[in-house]
């Protein structure tokens, strides 16, 4: 990898994650990806039918804490 890329690189992990978010998401924009309306709206259908059953009540949240124990194995 060229010596411009490397240090392109390592200033952007250095910076916030708001901005770090702001380039990766122009960054995968200009890779042309295509989004496939079907996936998009099974994906817009799933997370209405997630946020009805945690309005209703009936989802089990977990705390970061405690995924992060699971991730662990504890």
């Amino acid at each position: 990898m060229d010596k411009e890329v490397t240090t392109l690189l390592e200033k952007t992990l250095n910076m916030p994650q708001h901005q770090r978010s702001f380039i990766a998401e122009q960054l995968i924009e200009s890779l042309g990806a295509k989004i496939d309306p079907d996936v998009e709206s099974a994906w817009q259908q799933e997370i209405q039918a997630r946020m009805a059953e945690a309005e209703r009540g009936e989802a089990d949240f977990l705390s970061w804490e405690d995924v992060k124990k699971r991730l662990r194995g504890e």
